[in-house]
């Protein structure tokens, strides 16, 4: 099992040991060109969580590879998964051409932000894009509102992608005193608590449609929050909202769960790796006997 960042909840420029407390980087997601993101107000916080309209903003894939990406280099020694994104199929597998490099160890592409516009392709036809031009491993990034998260699963997997990130944020809007929305965009993605069942429902859900490794996350804070992902069918986890007001989180987190573990009686992550998944399967089975 390992321990990420989600995208965007981490700078490892500005908090480097943070991030070398991981056991993989994820970068902020790289578009092909800069972006400035959208107007403030971009954040929000919520009664159990956080919404975020922050619209991608970074430097540009040039810049990334030119600058960013060997500072990145220079102040972490993890490895650095880096998140693309895009607005049609060719602009990610673009990207991906020019991330084809030794310093990339893994690509995330993010296929859900829910504060920009969608391409206007399927992810499956992104990955299978990204999978002709690229040898590098590819997650798939997908969003919680999809309805049959199996057949999405599948779709993508068939496409050639190595794994999945579950899940991205949920769409949400939150209103002021004035009864007007807090984000200028009206809506944001919405990460934190509140999200913890829905990741835990996509997780058990795409497991049951594919052996493919699972980085889970949504909503975890605690060493506990953790296991019950592997439990579901996580084979990693990533940590998001927590790290904005919890640096030491991801030391705390794997503590916590090294002790949660052990009070089950198990020896490690693998021993409780889909149980969830087990146990609802043995009810499937009762009830069609």
């Amino acid at each position: 099992m390992q321990l990420l960042n989600a995208s965007g909840c981490l700078d490892a420029l500005t908090a480097p040991d943070v991030a070398s407390s991981l056991d993989a980087f994820v970068t902020k997601t790289v578009t092909p060109e800069p972006r400035e993101g959208n107007t403030p107000v971009r954040i929000a916080e919520t009664d159990f969580g956080m919404l975020n309209a922050i619209g991608l903003a970074n430097p540009g894939r040039d810049v990334f590879v030119r600058d960013v990406l060997p500072r990145l280099c220079d102040a972490l020694d993890v490895p650095i998964w880096v998140s693309v994104g895009g607005f049609t199929a060719r602009e990610y597998a673009e990207t991906c051409e020019q991330l084809a490099r030794d310093e990339v160890a893994c690509v995330e592409l993010n296929l859900s932000c829910p504060n920009v516009d969608e391409a206007p392709e399927s992810a499956a036809e992104i990955v299978r894009a990204c999978r002709d031009v690229t040898a590098k491993p590819l997650y798939a990034k997908v969003s919680p509102h999809s309805w049959d998260m199996g057949e999405t699963v599948r779709a993508i997997e068939a496409a050639g992608a190595d794994g999945l990130s579950l899940v991205n944020t949920l769409r949400g809007t939150t209103l002021d005193a004035r009864l007007r929305p807090t984000l200028s965009r009206g809506t944001g993605g919405y990460s934190g608590p509140a999200l913890r069942p829905v990741a835990l429902a996509a997780v058990l859900a795409a497991r049951r449609a594919t052996s493919l490794p699972i980085v889970g996350m949504g909503g975890v804070e605690t060493g506990r929050h953790a296991l019950e992902l592997i439990a579901c069918g996580a084979t990693h986890i990533a940590l998001g909202t927590v790290l904005f007001a919890d640096p030491d989180a991801p030391t705390r987190v794997r503590t916590e769960l090294a002790a949660e573990i052990k009070s089950l009686g198990s020896g490690s992550a693998e021993d409780v790796f889909g149980v969830a998944l087990d146990a609802v399967a043995s009810e499937v089975n009762s009830a069609t006997r």
